[in-house]
C-alpha cells in the first residue's frame, strides 16, 4: 500500500489531487481551507489538521506551494512538514518557486532523514485533470526514480532536469516566452487597434498564421474577454517573471524582453486584474497603448 500525502488544494492541486485515489494507495490531504477538501474526503480521502500530522500518514508527500512564502509556511511554519518526524520521506515539491528556496528546503529535508524532489509542471487545470502535465523534475537519478510512480499518476512525461532547483529553474524557461509572446500580442493588437483593425479579425488571423502559438487558439475567448473558468492566473505569471528576472540578474543574463514584461503585469495585477487569467494583460496593454496612442 502507497501512502501518499498532498498538500495544497488550490486551482492546480484540487485538479491533480483525485488522480492519487485508487486500489493500493492511501491519500491524506490538507489546505489552509480545509473546506477545498471535502470532495476529496466524500471520494475516500483523509484529511489532516496540520502539515505535521499528514506526513505522519504518509511515505510520499506531494506539495503545490503556490509561491515562496506559502512553501516557508507549509514547511518551516508552527505544525509545518519540518516539525514532524520525516525520516523516510520522499516530498515533492510541484510548485514553481525559486531554485534557492529549493535548495533550503531540500537541505531541511535532508537533515531531517527525508528526501526532496522539485517538480513543478507546465499544463493548466484541464490537463491536470486528465493526467497529461509536463513534468521537469530536480533531484538525484535515484530520487526522482522514487517519485516516478507517483508523478506518473499525474503527469504524460517526467523529465530529470538536473539536481534540486533545475526543475524549477526549467519551468521557468518554459513560462519566458509565453510571458513575452503574450506582451508582444499585445502590442500587436494596440498597433492594429490605432489603424481601426478589429480585434476578432486580428485574433483570426493570428491564430491562421506563423505568429501563432498552439495555445493562442485556446485562449482566445479569454482574450476577448469571454466568461471561463481561470486556468492560469495573472498574479501567478507575474510572481514567476520576478523569479525569471532574479534567476538571470543572478546569472549575468540580460532581459530586457521579461523585464518590460514583467512591468505589464505588474501594472495589470495593479489594477486589479490578478486573479484573471494571465491573458487579461493582453487587453490590459492593448487598450492602454491604443488610449494613450489617442484618436
Amino acid at each position: 500500500m502507497t501512502r501518499i500525502g498532498f498538500v495544497g488544494l488550490g486551482r492546480m492541486g484540487a485538479a491533480m489531487a483525485p488522480r492519487l485515489l485508487g486500489p493500493g494507495r492511501t491519500l491524506t490531504v490538507w489546505n489552509r481551507s480545509a473546506a477545498r477538501a471535502a470532495p476529496l474526503v466524500a471520494a475516500g480521502a483523509s484529511l489532516a489538521e496540520t502539515p505535521a500530522a499528514l506526513a505522519a500518514q504518509a511515505a510520499v508527500i506531494v506539495v503545490v506551494s503556490r509561491d515562496d512564502a506559502a512553501a516557508l509556511g507549509i514547511y518551516e511554519g508552527p505544525s509545518g512538514l519540518f516539525s514532524a518526524g520525516i525520516a523516510g520521506r520522499l516530498i515533492i515539491e510541484m510548485g514553481t518557486l525559486r531554485p534557492a528556496t529549493l535548495k533550503r528546503l531540500a537541505a531541511g529535508a535532508q537533515q531531517r532523514g527525508a528526501a526532496l524532489v522539485d517538480a513543478p509542471v507546465s499544463g493548466t487545470v484541464g490537463p491536470a485533470r486528465e493526467g497529461k502535465l509536463l513534468a521537469m523534475a530536480g533531484g538525484s537519478a535515484e530520487e526522482i526514480e522514487r517519485a516516478r510512480p507517483v508523478l506518473e499518476l499525474m503527469c504524460r512525461r517526467v523529465v530529470h532536469a538536473g539536481p534540486v532547483g533545475s526543475g524549477a529553474l526549467l519551468k521557468l524557461v518554459v513560462n519566458l516566452p509565453l510571458a513575452v509572446y503574450w506582451q508582444a500580442l499585445a502590442e500587436a493588437l494596440a498597433l492594429g487597434r490605432s489603424g481601426g483593425l478589429d480585434y476578432r479579425l486580428m485574433l483570426d488571423v493570428l491564430q491562421d498564421s506563423s505568429a501563432a502559438l498552439a495555445v493562442l487558439g485556446l485562449k482566445r475567448p479569454a482574450i476577448l474577454g469571454e466568461p471561463g473558468a481561470v486556468a492560469f492566473d495573472l498574479a501567478a505569471m507575474q510572481k514567476d517573471l520576478a523569479y525569471m528576472l532574479e534567476a538571470g540578474s543572478a546569472a549575468g543574463v540580460p532581459m530586457g524582453a521579461t523585464s518590460a514584461a514583467f512591468g505589464t503585469y505588474a501594472a495589470a495585477s495593479a489594477a486589479g486584474l490578478g486573479a484573471e487569467d494571465s491573458v487579461a494583460v493582453i487587453r490590459f496593454l492593448a487598450e492602454k497603448l491604443t488610449r494613450e496612442q489617442g484618436p
